[in-house]
C-alpha cells in the first residue's frame, strides 16, 4: 500500500503559506489582545483615609500616564463595599487602607497594604507587575494627546 504524502502541488497548495500566515497572525492578535486588558490594579480606599488622600495627590495623577497605569489600569473600591463578582482574592479581604491589589484575569497575585509614599508604591508595584512577566514595553500604545488650540491638520 502506498504511503499518503501531503499534496505540495495542486489547486489548493498556494493558499498554504496564506493559511500558515493567517494562523499565525490570528495567534498573535488573540494574545495580545488577552494580554492588553488581563491585568488590574484595585484600591481599597474609605473616606477619611490620610494615606489614600496622599497617594492621589502624589501618585493619582500620574498614574494613568505611566506603563504601569497603561497595563494596569487602577479601579478604585470602598474597602466597605462588596467585593465586585469579577474579583477572586486569595488572602482575605483588605483591612488597611489603602490596600492596593494587583489581579491578573480577575485573580489576585500580589497586594500592597499601606502607603509609605511614592518611591516605595513604584518599586512594589514593579515588582508585582513584574511577577506577572510583565515588562514596561507590555503597555499598550498610548493616544495621540488631543490639540486643545481647535487646529485644524493639514491634509
Amino acid at each position: 500500500m502506498p504511503a499518503l504524502r501531503r499534496a505540495t502541488s495542486g489547486p489548493l497548495s498556494m493558499f498554504q503559506p496564506v493559511t500558515r500566515a493567517a494562523a499565525f497572525l490570528t495567534a498573535a492578535l488573540t494574545a495580545g489582545s488577552l494580554w492588553a486588558g488581563e491585568l488590574e490594579l484595585l484600591m481599597f480606599e474609605q473616606d477619611g483615609c490620610a494615606y489614600c488622600l496622599r497617594w492621589h495627590e502624589e501618585i493619582g495623577p500620574a498614574y494613568p500616564r505611566t506603563s504601569e497605569g497603561a497595563s494596569a489600569p487602577l479601579r478604585r473600591i470602598d474597602i466597605r463595599a462588596p467585593l465586585p463578582e469579577d474579583v477572586t482574592l486569595t488572602a482575605r479581604h483588605p483591612v488597611f487602607t489603602p490596600t492596593f491589589v494587583l489581579l491578573e484575569g480577575g485573580t489576585e497575585t500580589g497586594r500592597i497594604e499601606g502607603y509609605a509614599g511614592d518611591e516605595f508604591f513604584w518599586v512594589l508595584l514593579n515588582g508585582m507587575l513584574t511577577r506577572t512577566g510583565w515588562t514596561p514595553g507590555d503597555a499598550p500604545p498610548k493616544a495621540a494627546p488631543a490639540s486643545g488650540d481647535g487646529a485644524q491638520g493639514q491634509p
